[in-house]
């Protein structure tokens, strides 16, 4: 494949990279809360995987503002998982925006993309422990 064949990137995966102060700190984050352990590991980085998608928490001097969602895990059953996560001590974000308000920490999403087979989705935000915005969703067919 060359770059004049317009679809360089198209069957590239794609790994989320999410910035960490304190890589300890987000260990314990992402196994105590979210019930995750790194596949793998090297210096300054942790290499999760779900559903055979990758995403790396690295050690970093830099800090996401916070104020977009940076990944999401689509999950089958939102409350049920909202509902664990919450046990697990994971606090959701209440959302009240044009267009999006969160009830119970969970929003309604109007619209999805057509190739997706949904009608719409239904979201929670949350952050982990250092400061990045993550969110489950759940397609609405």
């Amino acid at each position: 494949m060359t770059s004049d064949d317009g679809d360089l990137l198209a069957g590239a995966r794609v790994a989320t990279r999410l910035p960490a102060a304190d890589l300890g700190r987000a260990r314990r984050f992402y196994a105590e809360k979210l019930g995750l352990q790194p596949v793998d590991e090297r210096p300054g980085g942790l290499l999760y995987r779900c559903s055979g998608v990758d995403f790396v928490v690295f050690r970093s001097t830099g800090t996401s503002p916070g104020t977009f969602t940076q990944m999401a895990f689509e999950v089958d059953d939102i409350e049920a998982v909202v509902a664990e996560l919450r046990h697990r001590g994971v606090v959701f974000e209440e959302v009240d925006a044009p267009g999006l308000h969160t009830r119970d920490g969970i929003a309604e999403v109007e619209g999805n993309y057509p190739s997706k087979g949904a009608r719409g989705e239904r979201g929670a935000w949350f952050r982990d422990s250092e400061g990045n915005l993550l969110a489950v969703g759940e397609p609405i067919r």
